[in-house]
């Protein structure tokens, strides 16, 4: 396959992903959103890795940004149900009093 139809592919995802973490109120789905904008990122480093003859620096980022993708969705599901017990709703809206 061409790099271009993973770069493509990179770019849909992180397209679909901006516009969940823009639009979306719900804090889960913000997680999800930004989860595909994660993915589309190792999809185009593994694209530029094999492109570079298989180089494993590619592969050795795209673990990492799945080790920090795992601790963020641990921290950020925390921090919902955290916000659920106290306000009875996960909608992003309703957070105003959070500011400082």
């Amino acid at each position: 396959m061409l790099i271009n139809e993973f770069l493509l592919l990179g770019a849909v995802l992180f397209a679909i992903g901006v516009y969940g973490v823009i639009a979306r109120k719900n804090a889960v789905l913000v997680l999800m959103s930004i989860e595909l904008i994660l993915n589309s990122v190792n999809i185009n480093l593994l694209a530029f890795a094999l492109r570079n003859g298989g180089d494993p620096t590619g592969h050795t980022f795209a673990l990492y940004i799945i080790a920090v993708a795992a601790a963020e969705v641990g921290v950020g599901l925390a921090l919902v149900l955290l916000v659920y017990r106290n306000k009875r709703s996960i909608a992003l809206d309703e957070l105003s009093e959070m500011k400082g």
